[in-house]
């Protein structure tokens, strides 16, 4: 009985001895692996992944950006020698006025559009003044020498002289009178085409002035003036065209099924009136002249051809 209780006495002990050498690294295992700043490592990370992915979403959107054909017309090619080409790689042709006219009449025929269709001119200006001055947008009226309008303008005229208001009805006013006639315009019971004054009027119808705005009496445009007569004439069919854009002019000059020399006269007195919104010691006023019709292409034309020789 001593033999078996010794050898039991023995078996307990090694297996404390293997269970406290297997227990005893596992602690300390654990505790030197453990992370001491866990949340700061794991958002410094995240930081520098967010500003890397921009830096890459920058420079691929410079990559983007320099990749730009040149899109510049290569023009030089000289004149084209077919009546089929890419108008992209040659410059425009410029014709006379006349042949511009012509080929309006031709597209006409050859698309089957009306006749009766319209013309237009249209003008990209020189601005431009000594000591670096521009012209001012400006609104004018020309007598053209062959009207292409049936029906004529309204115009009312403010005087009150008594002479004056019988040579304004005579001639075609629709509307003559002085003060008296302020708030009826005010009250949109009154309007017109054109408002025309004598020099004396234009103190006591300022009151209009935010009401007609450009409509307002100018002595720039010939709106004010003595001679009664005169001024009706040239508004009640006269034919009104403004700058637009700062430096463009396109209005309507006649219509395609007049003839070819009635067109260019009513073009040449558009030119004229044009031109004389500037000095002509400055050098040509139009830079570019196209004509036009409803249903057609530009067609330029040299417009310093159909000028007088003062006006160039």
């Amino acid at each position: 009985m001593a033999t078996s209780a010794s050898a039991v006495w023995k078996v307990l002990a090694g297996c404390r001895r293997q269970l406290l050498s297997s227990g005893g690294p596992v602690y300390a295992a654990v505790s030197q692996t453990a992370p001491k700043n866990p949340h700061i490592r794991t958002f410094a990370a995240v930081r520098a992944l967010k500003k890397d992915k921009k830096e890459d979403s920058k420079t691929e959107v410079k990559k983007e950006r320099r990749v730009i054909r040149d899109r510049r017309k290569p023009f030089g090619l000289g004149a084209p020698v077919d009546d089929v080409y890419v108008k992209k790689f040659y410059p425009p042709t410029v014709h006379s006025a006349a042949e511009a006219i012509d080929l309006l009449k031709r597209f006409q025929v050859l698309d089957f559009t009306p006749l009766s269709q319209p013309v237009y001119v249209e003008l990209k200006l020189d601005m431009k003044l000594e000591k670096k001055k521009k012209v001012d947008p400006f609104v004018s009226t020309v007598l053209l020498p062959h009207p292409f309008k049936t029906e004529v303008n309204q115009v009312v005229v403010f005087t009150e002289d008594p002479d004056q208001v019988e040579a304004a009805q005579e001639n075609g006013a629709a509307f003559v009178g002085g003060e008296e006639l302020i708030q009826p315009i005010l009250d949109d019971q009154i309007s017109a085409d054109f408002y025309i004054s004598v020099p004396e009027m234009l103190p006591k119808i300022l009151p209009l002035k935010n009401k007609l705005r450009k409509k307002f009496p100018k002595s720039k445009r010939g709106m004010v003036g003595v001679d009664i007569p005169k001024m009706l004439k040239l508004f009640r069919t006269g034919h009104g065209y403004m700058v637009e854009n700062d430096c463009v002019v396109k209005t309507q000059i006649a219509t395609l099924d007049m003839p070819n020399e009635l067109i260019f006269a009513n073009l040449q007195a558009v030119l004229s009136d044009v031109c004389s919104h500037r000095p002509a010691d400055l050098g040509h006023f139009v830079e570019r002249a196209a004509l036009s019709s409803q249903t057609s292409e530009d067609v330029e034309f040299n417009s310093k051809d159909i000028l007088p020789e003062n006006e160039e």
